[in-house]
């Protein structure tokens, strides 16, 4: 084999081919074959460059509420690998709840099987139904666990890793450390809650009508208590009224001058977030329906037959019988939320912080959307004097009505609540903002003065609502951004940015 030997140090030293094949034919008829390529370890690393370059960024969704439904809805998955977490392996339309309740709309009505979305897109997504416990931001790792039957073969527990995560996990129950809630109240946030009130109503009413049973016992069994005078305790204080009225009634006649629903809530009056007509209607309608409501009252405790509470107004303590209580009190930041909320530095904070593009603040590649965070809206005196220094070109100390015209826009897409000042202001004109204290307008205003006349606007700031609405918006907007992301990388849309100059990528959420 010496002659190979020499041929292969002779095509080593002149040809610097990838692969090169050599065919010899021998005497007796056989037929060798040579082949020298390039080293295996240089083709791997070719071809890990390749994948590393046309791997699609992997996004994970957490949760199948109105904000990850709808974010997964607009998405183009063409674009990305997508994979979604939830414990919940279908979408529940849930300002429909109340109505589950009692049996005004069937649970089946209002639920669509996750997998039915997604399988409707045109594209792959993956999806675990299983519960999220840790995020790792810095390794970009989400612990998960499924709660399938720990029975079955195989580990529940696993873990993905994502380029992008997209938090939209909602919210829990806020029951403000009240004690007796958990063990002795109904709460209102899933499907199952609803059937569980719903059963639970009809058994009140089955009870009451036992024999031997006091007249006062009666009225116990049948006092239907609602902790909260927001939206999801109102409307279910209105279904049950319709529900007893118009069915249980003719169901249970021997008990039916013994019903009562309350309506207890801590603040002045119900639906106080909404428009002062809206509440004061809702108040009227209870009352010509004979629903009490006890507005000013907070619970200080829940037993198994009895609720305290304290008026006030007057500091006095107080205790009524109940036969059920559904708590509705508002929303609480979930476990796996409040520990990454630790790991950030947002510690101190009652809810995760998001950014008008509804990025964590302070986390790259992190977004959350819906209940579980809120957009934590800068201020515009934060940055007046960055902005006196963009819209002052000349650098006169002065700015005129010329230069702020250049920036109003940005400042009007970058600041929310200079709108709404003016709503309430009733200022016609942007400008009004630069007038005098006599509505006359001048030359030029200084930096105290231009500070002075944007010092209020901040005032008007005010926290987006817990609702679907805004949840289903917001999964939208992020949607449309991951979808814009290249483009608007080379062509950003947004407002300028005031302290480093140049521009955000894009629009801020509105």
């Amino acid at each position: 084999m010496s002659f190979f030997s020499h041929f292969n140090k002779i095509l080593h030293g002149r040809f610097a081919s990838p692969k090169i094949l050599v065919l010899c034919s021998l005497s007796s008829g056989g037929l060798i074959a040579y082949a020298d390529s390039a080293s295996d370890k240089e083709q791997l690393i070719s071809e890990q460059n390749d994948n590393k370059e046309t791997r699609k960024k992997r996004v994970l969704v957490l949760g199948t509420g109105w904000a990850g439904t709808s974010f997964l809805k607009d998405l183009d998955i063409s674009s990305y690998d997508v994979q979604v977490v939830s414990p919940r392996n279908y979408f529940a339309f849930t300002p429909l709840l109340p109505s589950v309740t009692c049996g005004t709309v069937e649970a089946r009505s209002i639920v669509e099987p996750i997998r039915s979305i997604i399988k409707k897109r045109n594209g792959e997504i993956k999806f675990w139904e299983a519960e999220c416990l840790k995020v790792d931001p810095v390794n970009k790792k989400v612990l998960c666990r499924s709660n399938i039957d720990e029975n079955l073969a195989g580990n529940n527990e696993f873990s993905l890793e994502y380029d992008y995560l997209v938090i939209a996990i909602g919210a829990q129950v806020n029951t403000f450390n009240t004690p007796g809630v958990f063990e002795h109240c109904y709460f209102l946030k899933e499907i199952e809650d609803a059937q569980r009130i719903r059963r639970a109503v009809i058994d009140r009413f089955e009870k009451a009508i036992l024999p031997e049973l006091t007249e006062e016992e009666r009225k116990t069994n049948l006092h239907f208590v609602i902790v909260g005078g927001g939206p999801t305790g109102v409307e279910f204080a209105a279904e049950l009224h319709d529900f007893v009225n118009e069915d249980l009634i003719n169901l249970y006649p021997s008990v039916k001058d013994l019903v009562s629903i309350s309506v207890i809530q801590s603040g002045d009056h119900i639906l106080n977030t909404y428009d002062e007509r809206i509440s004061t209607f809702a108040e009227q309608k209870f009352r010509r329906d004979g629903i009490e409501v006890l507005t000013g009252h907070r619970v200080l405790s829940v037993l198994d037959r009895t609720v305290n509470m304290k008026i006030k107004s007057t500091g006095q303590n107080i205790s009524i019988p109940h036969g059920m209580v559904v708590w509705s009190t508002g929303v609480g930041t979930r476990p796996v939320v409040k520990d990454f909320m630790e790991q950030i530095g947002q510690g101190n904070r009652r809810i995760l912080a998001i950014n008008e593009w509804l990025r964590v603040k302070e986390c790259d590649d992190v977004y959350a959307l819906g209940d579980c965070a809120t957009v934590d809206q800068r201020k515009i005196m934060d940055d007046i004097s960055a902005i006196f220094k963009v819209a002052d070109k000349d650098n006169s100390g002065t700015l005129t009505k010329e230069e702020f015209k250049d920036v109003i826009e940005d400042i009007i897409i970058r600041y929310p609540q200079v709108e709404l000042y003016l709503q309430k202001k009733h200022l016609s004109d942007v400008y009004d903002l630069l007038k005098d204290v006599d509505g006359n307008n001048k030359e030029g205003v200084d930096i105290e003065g231009f500070k002075l006349a944007l010092s209020h606007i901040d005032k008007q700031m005010k926290s987006l609502p817990a609702t679907a609405q805004v949840a289903a918006q917001q999964g939208a907007y992020l949607a449309r951004c991951f979808n814009m992301r290249e483009k608007c990388t080379l062509e950003p849309e947004g407002p300028q940015k005031f302290r480093s100059g140049g521009r955000h990528e894009f629009l801020p959420f509105r």
